[in-house]
């Protein structure tokens, strides 16, 4: 992992050591890079404080939520302005299928994380949301058949 220049080294070890295991004890953590826990303590402290570290989080088992499919999808816009962006923005703030969602560079505007079901849930979903918004003028599905390496939190 590589950070900004005003993390050291001991912070950079802190960081790798919780973004692999976010439930460490505060001892334990301080045993693995080399700290008292009173000094590991105040410098994740201080690291939360900074923003570096936004929280912690569960890593959930899809198919325990019953999410047994899995695509990205990217979406291209009709308008190239602010609102048309905002407007699509918030409609996939309020659906709960889309899990993340990237404005990005390229040909299209926008790369989804869509987690559901089964493909009749992905169709309802294509259909019913995706396919009724105005500002959407171009969708292209990739769905994901295993995931070998995943380490988002």
């Amino acid at each position: 992992m590589q950070f900004s220049n005003d993390i050291d080294a001991i912070d950079s070890r802190i960081l790798q050591e919780l973004s692999h295991d976010g439930r460490l004890s505060n001892t334990v953590l301080s045993e693995r890079v080399g700290l008292s826990p009173s000094a590991c303590l105040r410098r994740v402290q201080d690291l939360q404080r900074r923003g570096v570290i936004r929280g912690f989080r569960a890593v959930l088992e899809p198919a325990a939520m019953g999410v047994g499919f899995l695509a990205y999808v990217t979406v291209g816009l009709n308008a190239h302005n602010k609102s048309a962006q905002e407007a699509f923005e918030r409609a996939m703030d309020h659906a709960p299928e889309v899990r993340e969602c990237h404005n990005i560079t390229g040909a299209v505007e926008y790369l989804l994380r869509i987690e559901v079901a089964d493909m009749a849930d992905y169709k309802r979903f294509h259909t019913g949301v995706l396919g009724t918004l105005p500002q959407v003028n171009a969708i292209t599905s990739y769905v994901v058949m295993g995931s070998p390496k995943d380490e988002r939190a």
